[in-house]
């Protein structure tokens, strides 16, 4: 029993020691919270003498690119900075408060430093969260407040997708000068980027950091800030399979559109909704770009470029079409049409019509031999044709009825074979007329029919060769235009590509 006691006191002995030694430390904080508070002044620039400046380190931590607004030209960052001064007016000896070497006060109960940034986009200006001020009993003040900071930024966009943006943090004092309030860099390398969060749009380069001192006009007195550069490079794997892949794909449509057929009623249909397709992925890139006329972006220019291609193809197709339908009746192909389409664009192109060889000297010559051939048989009748003899056939005939008596006319007395009019010879002309008067007629009348017919199937044959040389010229210019516009739409986006400042897709 006397042990169980005596256990007691020395547990209930221990709690209220241990009790009193807090009381006690919490007492020493206490006291030294009142001591250094009391009497201090939030206004007073805690230096020993006012004409010596209060020297401040500033420095960053760069913590993760939120968003960079082109169409805006605002960055959003998450950032802490870093303030270090020493406070004379916030000094005290550990020993004597029980070996209490830090304090942490709220910002508004000592004097704080009214660095602000000069760029600041944000609505209350300035997006730093008000942290306690971390005290040492030397003086040494640390003030760490995170933020979220929305800073102006001149977005250049010349070479947009494959762009790289400096944008600019400026940092200083609102009403001090640099005789009362002395900045300096607290890292001459620039930010901390040891707890940067990558983006998934941009690749940060680098962030340097510089001290400034400017005299303006108004005042001797310097000036002092520090400036920060966060230097970031587009990632442009998005924009590479989401606008450019598909501006080429529509490219090639477009160029493919002139080997379509002319007769399939679709050829026209296909460069404008190509066009228009293209005109959706040009609003798509205006969209984010800022409303400038500085600079045009690279992929604009690409898309104006692929635009005024397939423009050119519409109205290109439009005249392969009108080329195409033209006939005999409603145009006449010229000499020079002739000469460019029909001869010199086909030889340059390596084209021909079918079963010819527009490269052999001999295929040209058979077809003038043959064009030749035609206008002679075009010029006999379908009876010479066929029975393949000389159309001077009903001349003979005519001729040699002139001069037999059988083919004098029996009502005529006076036409005799001496011009006189006996009457043997009028019996015997009479008799020889008779006989023969209906053949010759009928055969008159057949060449005559055959004449006609002749006629019309060389016209119907000339109009279809007109009609042909009309499509075969549209021909030449379907494969022109394939060729010319292929060559464009390569070079345009080889030229592209390699005019940006870099290519790589990440």
């Amino acid at each position: 029993m006397e042990r169980f006691g005596l256990r007691s006191f020395f547990v209930i002995s221990a709690l209220f020691l241990h009790i009193s030694k807090v009381c006690f430390g919490g007492q020493y904080e206490k006291q030294l919270l009142h001591n250094l508070l009391d009497s201090y002044n939030v206004l007073e620039r805690p230096v020993a003498n006012e004409s010596d400046p209060l020297q401040l380190s500033f420095g960053l931590t760069l913590m993760q690119i939120i968003d960079v607004d082109e169409k805006n030209q605002l960055l959003i960052t998450n950032i802490w900075l870093k303030l270090e001064w020493n406070d004379v007016n916030l000094r005290w000896n550990a020993s004597e408060y029980g070996n209490v070497k830090d304090l942490r006060i709220p910002p508004h109960r000592i004097w704080k430093p009214d660095v602000l940034m000069y760029n600041s986009a944000d609505e209350g200006f300035d997006g730093t969260y008000p942290t306690n001020v971390v005290v040492r009993n030397n003086g040494s003040c640390l003030y760490v407040p995170p933020g979220i900071f929305k800073s102006t930024c001149k977005i250049d966009i010349t070479w947009f997708p494959f762009d790289d943006q400096h944008c600019e943090m400026k940092f200083g004092s609102w009403t001090y000068d640099g005789f009362q309030l002395d900045l300096q860099l607290q890292d001459e390398a620039g930010g901390d980027l040891s707890s940067f969060i990558t983006n998934g749009e941009w690749d940060l380069l680098s962030v340097p950091g510089k001290r400034n001192e400017i005299y303006y006009n108004c005042c001797p007195e310097p000036y002092v800030d520090i400036t920060y550069v966060i230097n970031i490079r587009r990632r442009t794997l998005y924009y590479f399979f989401n606008l450019i892949v598909p501006c080429v794909l529509i490219a090639s449509m477009a160029v493919l559109g002139f080997t379509l057929p002319p007769d399939s009623g679709e050829k026209l249909s296909l460069g404008i909704t190509i066009l228009l397709s293209l005109t959706v992925f040009l609003n798509m890139v205006a969209e984010t770009m800022p409303a400038t006329s500085e600079a045009v972006p690279l992929l604009g220019t690409y898309f104006n470029c692929i635009m005024f291609m397939v423009a050119s193809s519409v109205v290109s197709t439009i005249l392969i079409l009108n080329y195409h339908h033209r006939n005999a009746d409603t145009h006449e192909m010229t000499t020079m049409v002739k000469v460019l389409f029909l001869t010199w664009l086909p030889w340059v192109l390596r084209m021909s019509r079918p079963g010819q060889d527009p490269c052999s000297d001999n295929s040209r010559m058979s077809m003038q031999i043959r064009d030749l051939e035609l206008k002679d048989r075009s010029s006999k009748s379908l009876l010479a044709n066929v029975l393949d003899i000389d159309d001077d056939f009903r001349h003979n005939t005519y001729q040699s009825s002139s001069r037999h008596p059988s083919f004098y006319r029996h009502d005529d007395p006076t036409t005799g074979p001496g011009g006189g009019s006996n009457g043997v010879g009028v019996i015997h002309t009479t008799t020889t007329s008779s006989s023969c008067i209906g053949p010759h007629r009928e055969l008159s009348l057949i060449l005559k029919e055959l004449r006609l017919i002749t006629e019309k199937i060389r016209r119907d044959e000339e109009a279809s060769d007109i009609t042909n040389d009309w499509k075969f010229a549209a021909m030449v210019v379907d494969r022109l235009c394939l060729i010319i516009f292929t060559l464009f739409t390569v070079i345009a986006t080889i030229a592209v590509l390699l005019s940006a400042p870099h290519i790589i897709v990440t």
